[in-house]
């Protein structure tokens, strides 16, 4: 036998898609469990040729779930990000769009048990050690996936995904706001390092000479511009406690504008090499707080009517947030952070890779 077949399931969850296994499906070992991944996605070359990788960050994912480890939660989710380009397994951040099929998955697969009707899923994100709640529609206690919900950035409808984000503020960096301050000066530019629920680095695009409306094309062309939000990307990394970033996904970096289309602001963001098509689950959680953040970059820009529901535009449509949040004490407290995604399970079979990496004995 010259290849091991592994039980995966390909999944849309949000605006991403990626391969989603059983935790006890995988190598128990690290570096052979990252080497079996990136021999799955087909890591490293640009095209991903030799693997299920889609040539693209957003389509470079990973969902391992598994039974919880945390007494309030019902399974356990690790996100893994494959570098397409690089022999390297990234789990430095978490990702909201994977999340959205955590719950099916985990149902789908016998890791918990569905109700009829609605069934919720309390999740243990294990890259932040944070806590969410996923809402799964489960008529006859069968995962439902059509449905009439819309998410910008997918064609068409599916089943509702409503998410609750527990406890995700300061989750990688330590706090709300990292460098302790609503507003940093690196190289020239003023910006607002944050992080509820992923670390991000808002940034007016004027200030870069960008109207902040360009296509995600146009701003991956400009390589000056990539030159120096890379610049400040490596330089804030430490400040925001999370060490030498160069190898790392995160932080995130976002360039606002006005809104154009009747929402809070507007967003381009790099993750951080790449131009996303749309935004992050995570990353919008924590542009909508800096839009409500005392001090912050967004002031004169964010246009918030509603600090309840804040629709975070990008270049595909809306992202909405629906926030809790008040300052208390002369500090920006979340109280809750909740928005809608959806998914939709694409595959389940076998995933070969080389019997060389893993002979499938743990």
């Amino acid at each position: 036998m010259t290849q091991t077949a592994i039980p995966c399931t390909v999944m849309r969850g949000g605006t991403s898609k990626g391969l989603y296994f059983r935790l006890s499906d995988l190598p128990a070992d690290r570096a052979t469990r990252d080497a079996v991944l990136l021999a799955a996605m087909g890591s490293p070359d640009a095209r991903q040729i030799d693997g299920m990788g889609g040539a693209h960050p957003l389509t470079s994912k990973i969902a391992v779930v598994g039974p919880s480890t945390h007494p309030d939660a019902d399974v356990d989710y690790l996100f893994l990000q494959a570098v397409v380009d690089e022999a390297r397994i990234d789990d430095g951040q978490n990702c909201g769009n994977l999340l959205a099929g955590v719950g099916p998955f985990a149902i789908e697969e016998g890791l918990f048990a569905a109700q009829d009707g609605v069934t919720h899923v309390r999740i243990n994100m294990l890259n932040t050690k944070s806590l969410t709640v996923a809402a799964i529609q489960t008529p006859g206690g069968q995962v439902r996936y059509d449905g009439e919900a819309r998410i910008d950035g997918v064609p068409g409808t599916a089943a509702p995904v409503p998410i609750d984000f527990l406890d995700v503020a300061g989750s990688s960096c330590g706090a709300l706001l990292p460098t302790g301050h609503a507003r940093d000066v690196i190289d020239g530019i003023e910006l607002t390092a944050i992080d509820n629920g992923m670390p991000v680095v808002v940034m007016r695009a004027a200030d870069f000479g960008k109207t902040g409306y360009e296509t995600p094309e146009e701003l991956e062309a400009d390589t000056e511009l990539k030159a120096r939000v890379e610049a400040i990307r490596l330089q804030i990394g430490s400040r925001m406690n999370l060490g030498d970033v160069s190898k790392k996904t995160v932080p995130k970096m976002c360039l606002v504008a006005p809104a154009q289309n009747g929402g809070a602001i507007c967003t381009r963001n790099f993750i951080p090499h790449r131009v996303h098509e749309a935004i992050g689950v995570f990353g919008a959680v924590s542009v909508a707080t800096a839009c409500v953040l005392p001090g912050s970059v967004t002031e004169g820009i964010a246009a918030v009517s509603d600090p309840s529901s804040l629709e975070v535009e990008h270049p595909t449509g809306f992202f909405t947030v629906a926030m809790d949040a008040g300052v208390e004490g002369g500090e920006l407290k979340i109280r809750r952070s909740a928005l809608l995604r959806t998914c939709r399970r694409l595959m389940r079979g076998e995933i070969y890779v080389p019997a060389s990496l893993w002979s499938g004995k743990s």
